[in-house]
């Protein structure tokens, strides 16, 4: 079985969105096939069709996540210390060509938010920043080309 990491606050998020769709969304969306099905011929019945295929989703999303949470690697970022930079680390880096400096924590796939300076481990950026130093440079192919960043700090938060 294959380990997810994830921060604390991202299991913490997945619970609760589990426990949503288990307690409210899943019981409601019962309700309303209940209803649409009082209102006769199926066939024809576009809540019924609709409602069926919210269900679908949200049982798929569901097992999707009970996965998820059963092979969770749980990582308290707040125990970790060190220069390099691994899972966890708040990086903050300078574009070398125009010294533009960008801050990003590297968190699990599910966390990850770019527009919130969440990477995703498994993207190309934060796999090449893997292991460097403060001072080090890493390039990195991106859909405009190759850029190239310059770590300026590591921080464990």
């Amino acid at each position: 079985m294959i380990k997810v990491p994830m921060t604390s606050e991202g299991y913490n998020r997945l619970q609760e969105e589990l426990k949503r769709l288990k307690s409210i969304d899943r019981p409601a969306i019962i309700r309303a096939i209940a209803e649409a099905r009082d209102h006769g011929d199926l066939s024809e019945n576009a809540e019924y069709h609709a409602a069926r295929e919210r269900q679908s989703f949200i049982e798929g999303r569901v097992m999707e996540l009970e996965d998820k949470i059963a092979r969770a690697e749980v990582i308290d970022v707040s125990k970790l210390s060190g220069s390099a930079v691994k899972f966890g680390a708040k990086v903050t880096l300078a574009e070398e060509e125009t010294d533009e400096e960008q801050t990003f924590q590297i968190v699990g796939e599910d966390e990850a938010d770019v527009s919130q300076g969440l990477l995703s481990v498994t993207s190309p950026l934060a796999r090449a920043l893997i292991g460097k130093q403060i001072g080090e440079s890493v390039e990195v192919t991106t859909p405009g080309g190759a850029k190239s960043y310059e770590v300026v700090t590591v921080a464990f938060a």
